[in-house]
Order: structure tokens, then C-alpha cells, then sequence
């Protein structure tokens, strides 16, 4: 009784723009409308290569370009935010939006295209931002559903582009409607982002904004933390040279300029690794105390299942509609309106997945249920076949996809509590992974077909829910209020202990 009341007043607190949740509501706006700039060229895709004449293998370009920087984008907005607060970060993502959108819409050679998508690829960090300042202002019992709302209600933003940009550009009118629908968002994005420095706080009257106390790189606090995180790395730079070897496939990069790349980013492996060891060194030499550390491994096992689960998602709304339009020989309006259920359970699915994890008493296996939940929903999509009626399979879609989503509600239910001041590095590094997830699904659908595709995912969500049993539940996780900052200010004590 008593959890279902929690739940009933939490939900109807939705409702109010004043307090914490005005911050809520202005900041999954935010999130929705860097959404509407990086997916706003999905709905133009066939528009633009007719535009340009482009060929097939130029479409898949641009949309690789799309994704390319949001992986090292992801971890440096999240050092950034932890260092300058989330509410000038943001409102600089969201202005710096505008440039790189204008760009794509007044792009006249491919060229042009490339390079603005690339640029336009970083915007899809912004929901690393908004990550810490809902954490900020919502007490650890309640973050689950409040960062399920940011979530789940900002990641819709994809489907608005989907749904709103067409008919804009069909009221603009002409053969450039397309140009003046994707330049509106960018001004849409950089108005929002001037109004947003002034609409918030980074934090509520009386509590400061935690900082690290070191800068150039996620600070742990245990000598095989920092191994472990050398390790975590390195997908993030294979990620970029999966983009890079898909992008050679295509013809865009030639072998030589192949070679370039995966030199560039052997280089920056390294010097990623010097600065992480440096920046690190107090817990190479073991001088945090005991209550000051944090467990490394939650950290590992979120980006896991952050993987799974918004990398699958990633993955498979990109190829769902193709499936659906192969499977039961639909046109290709239908095969998308079909396979939009799998995005539109968003709205709800994701603050469901922080509800539960406030709600039930262990955020661990809260996670592990969705996980398990989402391996079985994966395993029924690789049973759909052309003998199954739509509706049918439209309904196991959409079972999939509550897991799915409910899965990345719970993940980062957990996420800020992990380490607060450093919470944005950790948001940041978790989030690259969906990036990675993505890229590693999509590239296993390129050599085997769907019904191995779903599989692996299957499997995979088993791996990471077997995973969880390494995940610690963070303390106070269902604390009313924050607990006392380790702040700033701690730090000349801990830099005597290692002098």
C-alpha cells in the first residue's frame, strides 16, 4: 500500500512547474529539442539524396557521420559539466547546435554534408548534461524516476523529428523545404539555450555544486580502479575505428586514409593513458581513505548494461523498420508507422524503470529483473517470421522495447548516486557506451541476419544481468537527502598524503 501511494504521489508531483520539478521540466525540454537537432535529418534522408544525387552508399556516410563524435563526445561533456556546472554546459550545447545545423541546411556538395554531421554528432551529448543537474536537485529516493522522466521523455525527440519536420517543410513549401525545416531546429535549439542560463540553477538554495578534485580525467579512488579503467577506454577508441573501417567499406575512406586514422587514434590511446595515469596518482599510491572510495566495478557493470539496453535500442530502431518491411512485405510508410511503437514506449517505459528502482528496495535488482526482462523480449523477436500476423508482432516489439527502456530508467537510477562529484564523468562514460553498444550490434547485423542479430542481444543481456551480481548498491540510495559533500575543499589534505 505503502509503495503504491509513493507511487501515486510522485506521479501526480508531474504535474508542478515550481521547485525541482520546474528544473526537471526545463531540462528533458532541453534534452528533447538536441534529440530533434541530431535526428533531424532521418526524415529527409531520400529528400537529400535526391537533392544532391547522392548514392546509397553516400546516405549510409551521413548517417555514420551522424554518430561519429558522440562517443568522445559524451566523455569530455561529462568532465566538462563536472567542472563548469550542467547549466552553462548545456546551454552551450544548445547554442552551439545552431552552427552545425545551419551549416547542413545551407550545405550545397557533399562535402559540406559530411562535415556539418560530423560536427552536428557532438549535440548528441547533451543528455550526459542533464544527467547530474536532475540528480542535483532530486533527493537519492527519488532520482530513479526523475532521470526516467528526463530520459525518457527528452529520447521522444527522435520521434518528434520523425513526426514534425516532414509536415514543417511540406508548410514552408518549395524544394527547399527540408533546408529551412532542419534550420529552424538549429534556432529553435540555440534560443532555448540562451533562455536555459538564466531559467536555472546547477543546484538548489544551500547546496553547492560538487566538483572533482582532480581535472583531465574520471577520478578513482583504488590502485586497480585505475587499471580498470585504462581497460574501459579502449572500446570507446575502437568504437571510432569501427566508424572508421564502416566508412572505408562505403568508399569514403581510402586505405590510406584508413591507416591515418587508426594511427591517430593509437596515438590518442596512449595519451589518454598518460593522463589518466597522472591525473590518478593518489590512487596509484593508495591515499584515499577508506570512506572516500567508490566501487570501480558498478561502473564497469553499468556501462554493460547501458550497452545492452540503449545500444539495442539504438540498433534497432535504425534497422526495425527494414525488418518489418522484409518480414511482412510492407511499404515503407507502414514498416516505419509499424516499427515507431518501439521508440513511442519511451514516454512511459523509461520513468517506469526509475520508478521501480526507487520504489522496490534494491536499484541492483531492479536492474537485473529489466535485464533479464529484455534478454526474453529479444529472444521473442528473433522468433517473429512472416507467418506471424503484424498486430503480433507489433505487441512482441513493444514488449521488448518496455524491457528495453525500463533497463536504461534503472541504469541511471543508479549512475549519479555511484559518486557525486564526480557524477558527470561517470554519466558520461556510461552513456558513451550505449554509443558502443550501438556500434557493435549494427556491425554484427551487417554479417548475419536479423534472427542472429536479436539473439546476441538476448545473450548479451544475460551476460550483464549475471554481471549485476558485482554491482554495489550505492550508499543512501534511498536517503531523503543528499548526504555531506567530500567537496573541493578536501583536496589539499589529500595532496599531502601523496607529496
Amino acid at each position: 500500500m505503502t509503495t503504491s501511494h509513493d507511487a501515486a504521489t510522485r506521479l501526480l508531483a508531474l504535474r508542478s512547474f515550481t521547485g525541482r520539478y520546474r528544473v526537471l521540466h526545463l531540462t528533458w525540454l532541453a534534452f528533447f529539442l538536441t534529440f530533434v537537432v541530431w535526428f533531424n535529418f532521418a526524415p529527409f534522408a531520400s529528400t537529400v539524396s535526391a537533392a544532391f544525387g547522392l548514392s546509397g552508399e553516400q546516405v549510409a556516410v551521413l548517417a555514420l557521420c551522424n554518430v561519429a563524435l558522440t562517443v568522445p563526445a559524451r566523455v569530455l561533456v561529462g568532465m566538462a559539466l563536472d567542472r563548469w556546472g550542467p547549466r552553462r554546459v548545456y546551454a552551450a550545447i544548445l547554442m552551439y547546435a545552431a552552427v552545425p545545423c545551419l551549416a547542413f541546411a545551407a550545405a550545397t556538395s557533399f562535402g559540406m554534408l559530411v562535415a556539418s554531421r560530423l560536427a552536428l554528432s557532438v549535440v548528441g551529448a547533451g543528455f550526459v548534461v542533464g544527467i547530474r543537474m536532475v540528480a542535483e536537485w532530486f533527493p537519492p529516493r527519488e532520482v530513479g524516476m526523475a532521470e526516467g522522466v528526463y530520459g525518457g521523455w527528452g529520447n521522444f525527440g527522435s520521434a518528434a523529428a520523425a513526426l514534425a519536420l516532414p509536415t514543417l517543410a511540406a508548410v514552408l513549401g518549395g524544394a527547399d523545404g527540408w533546408r529551412w525545416a532542419i534550420g529552424s531546429t538549429g534556432i529553435v535549439s540555440a534560443a532555448y539555450g540562451a533562455w536555459y542560463l538564466r531559467a536555472v540553477r546547477d543546484t538548489p538554495d544551500g547546496l553547492p555544486l560538487v566538483r572533482p578534485r582532480r581535472q583531465g580525467a574520471l577520478e578513482v579512488t583504488h590502485p586497480g580502479a585505475v587499471a580498470g579503467l585504462l581497460a574501459l577506454n579502449l572500446p570507446l577508441l575502437g568504437a571510432l575505428g569501427l566508424v572508421a573501417w564502416r566508412l572505408a567499406r562505403v568508399g569514403f575512406l581510402s586505405g590510406a586514409g584508413l591507416t591515418a586514422v587508426v594511427v591517430t587514434l593509437g596515438a590518442l590511446a596512449v595519451l589518454q593513458a598518460r593522463t589518466v595515469w597522472r591525473v590518478n596518482a593518489p590512487a596509484r599510491q593508495d591515499a584515499y581513505d577508506p570512506g572516500d572510495r567508490y566501487p570501480f566495478r558498478s561502473v564497469v557493470v553499468l556501462c554493460l548494461a547501458y550497452a545492452v539496453t540503449f545500444g539495442s535500442e539504438l540498433a534497432v530502431v535504425s534497422m526495425l523498420p527494414t525488418f518489418f518491411a522484409g518480414t511482412f512485405g510492407l511499404s515503407t510508410v507502414a514498416a516505419g508507422a509499424t516499427a515507431s511503437a518501439f521508440a513511442f514506449m519511451n514516454l512511459g517505459a523509461r520513468p517506469a524503470g526509475g520508478l521501480l528502482s526507487d520504489l522496490l528496495g534494491s536499484r541492483r535488482r531492479t536492474l537485473t529483473a529489466m535485464l533479464l526482462g529484455l534478454s526474453g523480449g529479444y529472444a521473442l523477436m528473433a522468433a517473429v517470421g512472416s507467418g506471424w500476423p503484424v498486430p503480433l508482432a507489433m505487441v512482441a516489439a513493444m514488449t521488448c522495447s518496455l524491457f528495453v527502456q525500463a533497463g536504461e530508467g534503472a541504469t541511471y537510477a543508479i549512475v549519479p548516486l555511484v559518486k557525486r562529484r564526480v557524477s558527470g564523468q561517470i554519466a558520461g562514460l556510461v552513456g558513451a557506451y550505449g554509443n558502443v553498444g550501438a556500434l557493435a550490434y549494427l556491425t554484427l547485423l551487417l554479417f548475419a541476419g536479423p534472427t542472429v542479430f536479436f539473439l546476441a542481444i538476448s545473450a548479451s543481456a544475460i551476460a550483464a544481468a549475471i554481471a549485476c551480481r558485482w554491482l554495489v548498491e550505492p550508499q543512501g540510495s534511498f536517503a531523503h537527502v543528499h548526504e555531506p559533500s567530500d567537496a573541493v575543499t578536501a583536496a589539499p589534505a589529500l595532496e599531502e598524503r601523496i607529496a
